[in-house]
């Protein structure tokens, strides 16, 4: 490991291992803590070891594939996952969002790019700190069956039930949440998921909406919670309430 650690502890993932070393050298200056692995079996025992605040995975390596780690991790924890691959054709892009990647990166890339997708993806992963500060009574709202708490970045059915989102996916059901029955255009929806290089050829929007309907369904009996608007975007068809103080 290397680095001191102070913005927390990365996982490089690549069998190049000049650009893992490079990557490796630049976000240790950066203050992060980095752990290297060539393959995917060397990645699996870095998270036995020890889990991760984020994790940088390249999808073709020898002895495993990428995207199955990343699907299998997804499935057990919530560790913020960006892909990163010299593949950047639109479908690599849609199946590392699919399998459930919280940003996609094409080789080659700027470093400064690259830390700043990290830090986006971080700061959309962690609850903002509250240490010392007087406890004051949380703003939710409800919605359908769901409860949406903006100061834990958590939503949960009615009943307790976490639902496990990724932070794009967390960002999409605030953003619905805040505009009920209004439509939300793709582009406004790239917007609040910071995918800035987007394009209105790009599937990975509707990737990520279908993503999120996948995950609210087992806990919904609506069949229409979010629905297509054809040639606009999406909608959140359902009332909302909200409670506790407003955010200044």
């Amino acid at each position: 490991m290397s680095g001191i650690g102070t913005q927390g502890h990365i996982l490089v993932v690549d069998d190049d291992n000049g650009l893992r070393e490079t990557v490796a050298d630049f976000l240790s200056v950066e203050g992060y803590a980095i752990r290297e692995a060539g393959n995917v079996t060397e990645a699996r025992a870095q998270i036995a070891a020890g889990r991760p605040d984020l994790i940088l995975l390249d999808i073709n390596m020898p002895g495993g594939d990428g995207l199955s780690l990343a699907r299998d991790l997804r499935r057990s924890t919530e560790i913020p996952i960006i892909i990163l691959s010299g593949k950047g054709a639109m479908v690599d892009r849609v199946v590392g969002l699919e399998v459930g990647a919280d940003d996609y990166i094409a080789k080659p890339f700027e470093l400064r790019e690259l830390l700043a997708r990290i830090r986006a993806v971080l700061r959309r992963a962690r609850p903002p700190a509250a240490a010392g500060e007087p406890v004051a009574p949380e703003r939710q709202c409800r919605f359908d069956s769901f409860v949406l708490t903006p100061s834990r970045r958590e939503l949960k059915t009615s009943t307790g039930d976490h639902i496990d989102l990724t932070g794009a996916e967390y960002n999409l059901i605030a953003a619905f949440a805040e505009r009920p029955n209004r439509v939300l255009t793709r582009d406004a929806i790239a917007d609040v998921t910071r995918k800035d290089d987007w394009s209105a050829f790009d599937r990975s929007i509707d990737t990520l909406v279908s993503r999120l309907r996948r995950k609210l369904a087992g806990h919904t009996d609506s069949s229409q919670l979010i629905q297509t608007v054809r040639g606009e975007g999406y909608v959140l068809a359902s009332t909302v309430v909200w409670s506790g103080p407003r955010e200044a």
